[in-house]
């Protein structure tokens, strides 16, 4: 989990919220506001957790909207460990910037975003070719979806 900057056609800035799951690379969410408090990442996060069930772990940076006591209080309830990088190393969280560095080269440098509301449309079409069209060589050449269905259908069988 980690933020991305951007800004609209008219210089606002805007903060994208970014989930993946580091075991099957799926883009969970892709979330785009004007800007983010601790309260809106865990709404993200009960969001996630009701659709997809809690992680074991949270790997986040030090950012005040992941170092609070909200997101801490929200981990501690719910059993979720959290795992923070270490400041200046970004190699803590490899997966999450990698994916980061496609986002911005994909979407974010190829898209004038006129509104929060065209971001949104963008970026979870972006999420959706992303998770559904693109093989991934640390995939076995799957798509991050298809790897997913993999993994569940081996956990009901074992």
């Amino acid at each position: 989990m980690d933020f991305v900057s951007d800004a609209l056609f008219d210089g606002r800035p805007i903060r994208i919220l970014a989930v993946i799951d580091a075991h099957t690379r799926e883009a969970l969410s892709i979330v785009p506001r004007a800007n983010f408090r601790a309260f809106d990442v865990v709404a993200e996060l009960d969001r996630l957790a009701r659709e997809r069930g809690r992680p074991k772990t949270l790997k986040v940076d030090n950012g005040p909207e992941f170092a609070g006591r909200m997101l801490d209080q929200w981990a501690h309830l719910n059993g979720v460990e959290i795992d923070f990088s270490r400041p200046g190393k970004p190699t803590d969280n490899a997966h999450i910037e990698a994916f980061n560095s496609r986002l911005r080269a994909e979407c974010l440098n190829a898209s004038w975003f006129l509104s929060l509301a065209d971001a949104r449309e963008r970026l979870e079409a972006w999420r959706g070719e992303y998770n559904e069209e693109r093989p991934h060589g640390s995939l076995r050449n799957l798509t991050p979806r298809a790897f997913a269905e993999q993994a569940r259908t081996a956990r009901r069988v074992a």
